[in-house]
């Protein structure tokens, strides 16, 4: 007689692991990494970049690709090695073992995410005044429509969003759509002799500040529209042969992306003075004005503001989910992991990010927003740079990607000089940025110091051999799309 199911002699088959979907492959990779990249960064901050340095804005758009590329050799290593989800967190921990790091690492690609989502809303706001022809230069008009448009993206989140693949072909167009737009004004100016392309190399600094010190205080922010290619190994258990498929997927799609915006920085300083690309917060509108005078503006400014507000939702849900995640790690208190009990999606996290981006847009203006974003996430990167060559050590046994050692220490020490005073970048980055890791530091506090009176009953933070946080603290860091 044949055993029956319940019998104690035979025992359970052992469950297959559930690993996601393998469902991106080399197309839909390519157009995931490049819409990523895109946003708010080269559609908010061309101007203030020009502000910077003069005609030859296309610089620090070029050296910002330079030193995103040498990174990502880094980030690619790190993903054919280990191709699963986790990004510079799991990276980190892997590498050094030091839970407060991992813990301090997560944080600040949360805070990169809020900031970037509050530069995202200053710059729709900027816009739907623009495209509603209202005058925006008192700023509480502009305040209220950035607050107002972080309460829909707010309510977007408590409502959950089901993020696709598909979703983002259709959004990557829609940015990629407006970028296209100012190149081809940019061309059409030149076939009818417009515009003065001998403004592309000119410097224009103030104060007796070098051009060196210009263009490297320029890259420090234009940093920020580089941004996003590292979200991308996150995607790794769904796509197909990432040993293979990733190397090729992102160099490309680096490429094409920072060829788009040194195009775009040409277009817009040859059509509009620097001085006059410096002044607002929506520089690219004023190149398509200048060069295409018949085309319905509105229209473009609404380009715009779609991009930037899907920048905004990515970036809320990240830090939402990451804060959520924190939580249930107990790296962070336990309140910010509540579900809304139908939706299922974290309300007290939502409400909390939501909460700190009120007082960024009120506090910071978009080029301090922007620059913490790039302060935050290049303190990120000079850790993933050096990360790479520490687990060089520990080899794997099948065939993975291998950055030349020079570029991760290229990478690394620029990284670190860019996210540096020397480099011109602004006090008020280094401001907005102290003040939200001082808060997540003190969030991370308060857990260490309740378990500690808690005798550890609960674990959490304080209970890590080292003094860090219980077990891995979470690692599905993905950078923001700035």
């Amino acid at each position: 007689m044949p055993e029956t199911m319940g019998n104690p002699a035979t025992p359970p088959a052992p469950a297959e692991p559930i690993e996601l979907k393998r469902v991106m492959g080399p197309g839909l990779l390519l157009l995931f990494i490049i819409g990523d990249i895109l946003g708010t960064g080269v559609y908010a901050l061309t101007g203030t970049v020009a502000a910077e340095v003069g005609g030859a804005v296309w610089l620090p758009f070029l050296c910002a690709f330079v030193v995103a590329m040498l990174t990502a050799t880094s980030y690619l290593e790190l993903v054919t090695k280990y191709p699963r989800a986790g990004g510079a967190a799991a990276y980190s921990h892997r590498a050094f073992g030091i839970h407060f790091l991992t813990f301090l690492v997560t944080f600040a690609v949360m805070a990169s995410g809020l900031t970037s989502a509050s530069s995202a809303s200053k710059a729709f706001a900027a816009n739907l005044l623009s495209a509603l022809d209202v005058d925006g230069s008192h700023g509480r008009v502009t305040l209220t429509i950035a607050l107002a448009f972080m309460v829909l993206i707010s309510l977007v989140n408590l409502r959950g969003v089901g993020e696709s693949v598909k979703a983002n072909v259709a959004l990557t167009a829609v940015e990629l759509s407006g970028l296209l737009i100012v190149i081809g004004v940019g061309v059409w100016a030149v076939v009818q002799g417009q515009g003065e392309f001998g403004r592309v190399t000119e410097f224009e600094t103030g104060g007796g500040e070098t051009a060196f010190g210009a263009v490297s205080a320029a890259t420090a922010l234009a940093f920020f529209a580089m941004v996003g290619f590292e979200d991308s190994v996150n995607m790794a258990e769904e796509t197909k042969d990432p040993v293979r498929t990733f190397p090729r997927i992102m160099l490309i799609g680096l490429t094409v992306t920072g060829v788009i915006y040194v195009l775009v920085a040409i277009a817009s300083v040859a059509l509009v003075t620097p001085a006059d690309l410096g002044e607002g917060d929506t520089p690219l509108l004023k190149v398509v004005q200048a060069g295409a005078p018949g085309f319905p503006i509105d229209l473009f400014a609404w380009i715009t503001m779609f991009a930037v507000s899907n920048s905004a939702l990515i970036n809320m849900l990240m830090a939402s989910r990451l804060l959520y995640g924190m939580s249930r790690e107990r790296a962070l208190p336990a309140p910010l992991g509540r579900l809304l009990p139908r939706r299922r999606t974290p309300w007290v996290a939502i409400v909390f990010t939501t909460l700190l981006a009120f007082l960024l847009i009120g506090y910071a203006d978009l080029a301090a927003l922007g620059g913490t974003t790039s302060l935050l996430l290049l303190c990120v990167f000079a850790i993933v740079n050096v990360a790479v060559l520490v687990l060089r050590r520990s080899p794997v046994e099948h065939k993975h990607f291998r950055a030349p050692t020079a570029l991760p220490v290229i990478g690394a020490v620029l990284c670190v000089y860019l996210a540096t005073p020397l480099s011109g970048r602004a006090g008020d980055d280094y401001e907005v940025a102290g003040w939200l890791m001082l808060i997540g530091v003190g969030l991370w506090a308060c857990v260490w110091v309740g378990n500690r009176l808690l005798g550890g009953r609960r674990g959490g933070p304080g209970d890590g051999p080292d003094g860090g946080a219980t077990g891995e603290t979470p690692a599905p860091a993905a950078t923001p799309t700035p």
